[in-house]
């Protein structure tokens, strides 16, 4: 089998092989798009490094994971044969510091003009929580004020989702967001379920040219193919990866997975 078992995002990925996954889209998605794009343009990989706040310890042990002594630690005084104990700690845990993370994001260009057209971004964890995703927020609202599209990838059920006006978002664990600025402040939302295959979104370009398609369920499963993440990487013996799934998904996924 050359993908997931799950038939759109897999869940398992949101853990610690995500930052690894997260590159492997990106490269993914660039090179889909440049079979599809006109000759006047070009999708280069733009990266660059956020601040991950999540404490999820997506480059180290886990947060969750506990280390528990078992010895005290005794020491022989010089000066008189006596001996002092110190009592041992009752556990010992892992505080979440601050790490800088590898992002990487497409940005599509028109040739001639040097122009930057079109920016998508893969959100990442780094992007989605405490003062990383204010820092994004900030990034983000300068970008909406440019002549440039925005098309945003949120692939990860936990964290912060980007803030609309005008109603509530579908409930989903997944979302596609596109800030065309020829339309802004309108934001066109694909939201997709976990049992759903991710959609086939359009990637603007400079008006008159159509948009280009983006499909993203092949992109994954390029992926898949690619690192056969399903074979060697992830382990489907387990629960899936924080936030944990509500109990008709989770015993869905079970089905799934057997």
């Amino acid at each position: 089998m050359s993908k997931s078992p799950f038939p759109g995002m897999d869940p398992y990925l949101e853990g610690d092989i995500w930052i690894e996954f997260h590159q492997t889209l990106a490269h993914e998605i660039r090179a889909q798009l440049m079979r599809r794009l006109p000759d006047s343009y070009v999708a280069l990989l733009e990266r660059y490094y956020a601040v991950d706040y999540s404490g999820l310890g997506l480059l180290g042990p886990s947060a969750r994971q506990g280390i528990y002594p078992d010895v005290h630690v005794t020491r022989v005084k010089e000066a008189a044969p006596t001996y002092e104990t110190f009592t041992a700690p009752a556990v010992e845990l892992v505080s979440p510091v601050p790490e800088k993370v590898p992002v990487l994001r497409i940005e599509i260009q028109d040739v001639d003009q040097r122009r930057l057209v079109t920016v998508i971004e893969i959100l990442s964890p780094a992007n989605k929580h405490g003062q990383g995703f204010e820092q994004y927020l900030h990034k983000r609202a300068a970008l909406l004020q440019t002549s440039t599209h925005l098309l945003e990838l949120d692939l990860l059920r936990g964290g912060q989702r980007i803030p609309l006006l005008g109603g509530e978002l579908p409930a989903a664990p997944y979302y596609v967001f596109l800030s065309r600025f020829t339309r802004r402040p309108h934001t066109e939302v694909w939201p997709v379920q976990l049992r759903d295959s991710l959609p086939t979104v359009p990637v603007p370009l400079l008006p008159p040219d159509p948009d280009v398609p983006l499909a993203l369920q092949p992109a994954i499963e390029a992926c898949f193919e690619l690192v056969r993440y399903h074979e060697r990487l992830l382990d489907y013996t387990q629960l899936p990866p924080p936030p944990p799934l509500n109990e008709e998904d989770l015993a869905w996924a079970k089905t799934v997975l057997t």
